[in-house]
Order: structure tokens, then C-alpha cells, then sequence
């Protein structure tokens, strides 16, 4: 028997000196703000607490992001965003530099890539097996011509690195398929694996995140809808976690699970002690 929801629900008793929201699913639903976010997230600046927003989802520029959640009613900054890109472009500097990558991605991240000094090979007309590294990302133009550009890379030798492990993406329109589907093409065609996947769980994107609200983790907070993204990459770094059951993850999900965060809300506003709850939260 499932146990009632009340009994599984548990909020912080405490405040943290940084909190970290993820975006789709935590703060928003597509373009529709979730109910409490804008009135937690000012009450946790006008506390004096740091904050910045996460994403895996590398589809637009943290400019953007910021100005989407500015629009919304949550005020941000581009340096307060930390998305997989930060993350992927960390980690190509340090451990890529001067590779030329083949990029099974939309056209931002190919424009990130160059803006960053990165020699990028078009798959449709570029020769794939003179490429050093395959980077993937979730592509909505991905089609049989990029796998096959991919797959000749990797047999030439290429390495291969993704942003997110993403399977799915949830929108208010249903989900859609994100990185790990492109990857697993990849993957299953070529007999490869990606030496990284930068996002979310992965060390590289909390190092970033880190480095960006220059706290330890121990005083910090990540709020998130997925327990093998979110809540794991809390769980490993060191930071506390709490799973938000407005996007992806249900109350079922939790029974039996695998990793379970530190608390469990039914939304964002619920990350407040409850004797500070927000207004426009629930109590």
C-alpha cells in the first residue's frame, strides 16, 4: 500500500545561505509561472541568500533564460543562470582544447562552440572523420544524415561527449524526446560510450554551479523535479535536496526509488520553513 501523501511530503525546518531552482517542472510549466515560485524566490533574496537557476536543457542562451524568468516575475541575471552548456564548455577547455567537434546539436551550441575558439565541422558537408571530438546535445533537426556523420567520426576515432542525460523533457503539450535519445543512436550504431555527460548528475555541472554561488554545499539547497538529476547531483555533491512534484517525478516514483532526496515538496513554495511560507504559497 502507497502511504498518503502527507506522510511522505517534508519541507526544510531551516534556511540556507544558497538555494538552487531548478527551471521546467520547478519554477514554470512551459511559459506558465507555478503557483509560489515568484513570492519564494524574493523571499529567500530579501533574506539575503544566494540563489541561482539550472537547467540541463540547452536549447537557449542563460540571457534568455534570464529574461524568460524576468518576464514571468522571477527578476534574474544571465550570471545567476548555470545551464549543461556552462558546463560543456568547461569541460571541452579543460579537457578538449583545440578539437575540432563535430556538433550533433542546434545552431546555438555551434555558435556557443566558435564564440569559445572551437573549430566546429558541419555534418552535412564537412568530411566527419577529421573531427576530435562528437559533441550531442538534444537536437529537434536530428535526422539519419547526423547520425551517419556521427558514426563515421566515431569509427575514425573521435570521442564523444554529451550535455544532458536527459530520455524526455515534460511540456505542457506532452513530453519530447531530449539528449539521451540522439545519444543512444549514437551510441547503439557506433558500440562507443560518451567519455562525459556534463549536465546534470555529473560532477562538471555541480563544480560549475558551485564555483557560480561560491558557497559550500553543505549551505546549499537544490530544488528540482527529477530524482537521477536533481536530487542525485545534490546527493553527490554535497548539497541538500528537494524533489518538487510539479514536473517530472510523481509521489509513486518515490516508492522503491533508488535515491531519495531530503525533502519532498508539493511545490516550490514549500522549500520555506513552514512557519515562513510566502505569500501566495501553500501552508
Amino acid at each position: 500500500m502507497t502511504a498518503p501523501a502527507e506522510a511522505i511530503l517534508r519541507r526544510p525546518n531551516r534556511r540556507f545561505g544558497g538555494y538552487v531552482f531548478d527551471l521546467d517542472g520547478t519554477l514554470y510549466l512551459g511559459d506558465e509561472l507555478l503557483p509560489g515560485a515568484a513570492e519564494t524566490v524574493a523571499s529567500i533574496r530579501d533574506a539575503g541568500a544566494r540563489v541561482a537557476f539550472l537547467t540541463n536543457k540547452p536549447l537557449e542562451t542563460p540571457a534568455v533564460y534570464a529574461a524568460k524568468l524576468t518576464d514571468l516575475g522571477i527578476p534574474a541575471s544571465a550570471g545567476e543562470v548555470v545551464s549543461s552548456t556552462d558546463a560543456l564548455l568547461r569541460y571541452l577547455e579543460r579537457h578538449a582544447p583545440g578539437a575540432r567537434i563535430l556538433p550533433i546539436t542546434e545552431r546555438l551550441l555551434v555558435d556557443m562552440l566558435r564564440d569559445h575558439g572551437f573549430v566546429t565541422l558541419d555534418p552535412a558537408t564537412d568530411d566527419p572523420t577529421s573531427a576530435d571530438v562528437v559533441v550531442v546535445s538534444w537536437d529537434r533537426t536530428f535526422d539519419y544524415a547526423k547520425l551517419l556523420a556521427a558514426f563515421r567520426a566515431v569509427q575514425a576515432g573521435a570521442r564523444i561527449v554529451a550535455t544532458n542525460p536527459d530520455p524526455f523533457c515534460p511540456t505542457p503539450d506532452g513530453d519530447l524526446p531530449d539528449c539521451a535519445a540522439m545519444l543512444a543512436a549514437i551510441e547503439a550504431s557506433t558500440g562507443a560510450r560518451a567519455e562525459a555527460i556534463v549536465g546534470k548528475p555529473s560532477p562538471h555541472m555541480a563544480e560549475a554551479l558551485l564555483d557560480r554561488l561560491a558557497l559550500p554545499p553543505d549551505d546549499t539547497i537544490l530544488v528540482g523535479d527529477r530524482l537521477m538529476t536533481d536530487v542525485l547531483m545534490a546527493r553527490e555533491a554535497g548539497m541538500a535536496s528537494a524533489l518538487v512534484l510539479t514536473g517530472a517525478t510523481t509521489l509513486e516514483a518515490l516508492d522503491g526509488a533508488a535515491v531519495i532526496p531530503d525533502y519532498v515538496l508539493g511545490g516550490v513554495a514549500e522549500v520555506l520553513p513552514a512557519s515562513e511560507t510566502a505569500p501566495g504559497g501553500s501552508r
